[in-house]
């Protein structure tokens, strides 16, 4: 949990001399005190990135935004301020494998999760999803095929804006979005999916790592971007398998990274910690 008065600054802007201590020193000015405090200078992009948190009980976000526009422009950052005790809106899409989904519901109830549903939205009936606890949850069946895909797309975006969703998740959702979509959901749109070496694209991709004996498994977390599955990574895992393993064993042990992988990757998102560096991210764990 979060107190009242706390805060959270993620800024990015060509590095140069100097650049900490002036937003240390602007902080302090309007009455903030640092809490936390990361960054990482990329000396082949040439710019630099920051993440803090601080509080400040005497002044509103609106006052310390206004404050910080001005103070930003000198240095040509990019940059986000947000209330920590301010939640975001995460709408979940998933297809008939759940196992994302019921991960993330599960953390959300808990409390490890410190989000608002938006809604869930999938393309199978709600009775696909039986098992699940969807109580409270808004829920829409957008379903999807060759013909109705301009139109389920337009549906789903009318969603997103009206819902203010501020963050999607393809929880294992099996639908590619358009390149209309990607583009206007750039930076606030999530995908999971399994990682091999070498890669295995198309239908039963574990039954294909199983057929050329890989050695290790994974998943991988991603901003989606208009080329598919190549956006900026954000989280990854691996677990070694062997011989002895099927495609059965394959298959379960996916499942369990890739859910830690995209919990790990949310939790990240929602504390301010991913900034996204060209065709990559700078990650701040704490």
């Amino acid at each position: 949990m979060t107190t009242p008065g706390q805060f959270v600054l993620t800024l990015s802007c060509p590095d140069r001399a100097g650049i900490v201590a002036a937003v240390s020193n602007h902080l302090a000015g309007q009455g903030g005190n640092i809490l936390e405090a990361q960054q990482f200078g990329d000396a082949e992009t040439g710019r630099f990135f920051m993440r803090l948190v601080f509080e400040d009980t005497q002044r509103d976000l609106a006052a310390l935004d206004s404050a910080f526009a001005d103070f930003a422009r000198q240095f040509a950052m990019q940059w986000t301020l947000r209330d920590r005790n301010q939640r975001r809106r995460v709408m979940l899409l998933v297809s008939k494998f759940d196992h994302c989904l019921a991960d993330i519901l599960y953390r959300w109830r808990i409390g490890e999760l410190p989000m608002d549903i938006a809604a869930v939205v999938a393309n199978h009936p709600r009775d696909t999803y039986r098992h699940l606890d969807l109580d409270g949850i808004p829920f829409r069946h957008l379903s999807v095929d060759r013909d109705s895909r301009a139109a389920q797309e337009a549906a789903l975006w009318q969603l997103i804006e009206q819902s203010g969703t501020d963050l999607v998740v393809l929880a294992r959702y099996m639908q590619i979005l358009s390149n209309d979509l990607a583009r206007k959901l750039a930076g606030k749109c999530i995908n999971i999916h399994h990682s091999f070496l070498p890669g295995f694209k198309g239908a039963r991709p574990y039954h294909q790592a199983h057929r050329r004996g890989v050695k290790l498994i994974g998943a991988t977390a991603h901003f989606v971007t208009a080329d598919l599955d190549e956006g900026p990574i954000i989280e990854q895992d691996i677990e070694r398998v062997t011989h002895a393993d099927t495609p059965d064993d394959l298959i379960r042990i996916g499942r369990d990274i890739e859910r830690r992988v995209l919990a790990r990757t949310l939790r990240l998102y929602l504390d301010d910690r991913i900034l996204l560096n060209d065709a990559k991210t700078v990650v701040f764990h704490s």
